[in-house]
């Protein structure tokens, strides 16, 4: 838990005088503009179904980051604390898109791809409601934590209230289907109420009656079910179930010290599917190499440690628990993408937050960080005590 902050200073205006704002927001420039050149190296051979060259990819995902970055700058200047008063409508808009992506009626602006329901068109743009949903959890379950206290801690009018929305909200995203993304979403809440001190048992009793829940959303697609069998018998599964991580591992492979070069992969070229978005990790190690990987995991471990640094100073309790969930939405999304596409996790669709190609995912991850950054300006001076 994060030690609670004292605001010695009195009410005063927010100021700016921390050096980790700053280093945040170019942490996230230089994570976008790899992301681009990643992205245009993964899909610049690639010509879809639908005869679009797969460069323009790098042009659709650079104007999101475009209008996320305008959206996060606007974000970054404004005060956190009014997020306390969107969460209730963030949440609702969130589990409405949600429902209207599996209406029975709705398949013309929620069509089926590739065997799910996980987008929405709204005329000017497409959005997938399950990635707002990450960020409207975070900001709700944070909203709602703060106000509750010392409450958190008991399971009737501490953690009970926060099952009955949250509950809902995973499995409408697991009907979606989009499992990996409604235990995504489940995680981030935990880490919030974990951090504002929800109990550990009342953790442990969650996990003991959410198991068989579990078990039975893998057994429930035969997809997913082989997808585990790869995970733990790897030696044992058919070649066709394990066939998108060995392609990771041996793009991974093929890239050595240097990599291969910007757009000489050869595992994009139909041997790895979706290497611009699921699997860019592997596509990044074979085009970047070892240099490049590295270079992945210091601007992420710095980013989710930059973040932790502006929760524990954070000027009241939503501001902490508002910015360890944007930390961990940033940080648990990296390390679930990088661990699928090493075979240390069963094979999962969580992009690469900034990286990725899906501007959905480009500007949640933005937004995060201009809220962060917000956090982080509105620490006001105190007198040592942080």
């Amino acid at each position: 838990m994060l030690r609670p902050y004292i605001d010695r200073a009195g009410p005063g205006p927010m100021t700016d005088r921390r050096w980790e704002t700053r280093l945040l927001a170019l942490l996230a420039a230089v994570l976008v503009v790899f992301g681009l050149t990643a992205v245009y190296g993964a899909s610049s051979l690639l010509t879809t179904a639908g005869g679009q060259v797969g460069s323009e990819f790098a042009l659709r995902q650079a104007l999101g980051a475009v209008v996320g970055g305008i959206i996060a700058t606007l974000l970054a200047r404004s005060n956190y604390r009014r997020w306390q008063r969107y969460a209730w409508p963030m949440i609702g808009i969130a589990a409405f898109l949600l429902v209207v992506v599996l209406l029975p009626f709705t398949h013309r602006i929620a069509p089926t791809i590739n065997g799910g329901r996980r987008w929405v068109n709204l005329g000017i743009v497409t959005l997938q409601p399950s990635e707002l949903a990450k960020f409207a959890v975070v900001v709700w379950t944070a909203m709602l934590a703060a106000k509750k206290g010392e409450r958190i801690r008991t399971f009737q009018r501490g953690l009970l209230p926060f099952l009955v929305i949250i509950a809902p909200v995973v499995g409408l995203i697991f009907l979606e289907p989009n499992l990996s993304m409604a235990l995504l979403v489940a995680i981030l809440a935990g880490v919030v109420l974990f951090t504002a001190g929800a109990r550990i048992g009342h953790f442990l009793v969650l996990g003991v009656v959410g198991t068989p829940l579990a078990f039975g959303a893998v057994a429930s697609a035969q997809y997913r079910i082989a997808r585990v069998l790869t995970f733990l018998a790897p030696g044992s599964a058919p070649a066709e179930a394990t066939w998108q991580v060995h392609q990771s591992l041996v793009g991974i492979g093929a890239g050595r010290l240097f990599g291969v070069g910007l757009g000489q992969g050869q595992q994009k070229l139909g041997y790895l599917p979706y290497a611009y978005s699921d699997f860019i990790f592997s596509t990044i190690g074979e085009e970047w190499g070892f240099i490049g990987v590295v270079v992945i995991l210091v601007l992420f471990g710095t980013f989710v440690w930059l973040g932790f640094r502006i929760a524990r100073s954070a000027g009241d309790l939503f501001g902490q628990l508002v910015a360890v969930g944007l930390t961990a939405l940033i940080g648990v999304s990296a390390a679930l993408h990088i661990g699928v596409s090493l075979a240390l996790l069963p094979a999962t669709g969580v992009t690469l937050p900034f990286i990725s190609y899906g501007r959905s995912s480009l500007l949640v991850a933005l937004v995060a960080t201009g809220v962060l950054i917000s956090v982080g300006r509105g620490r006001r001076r105190t007198d040592g005590v942080v």
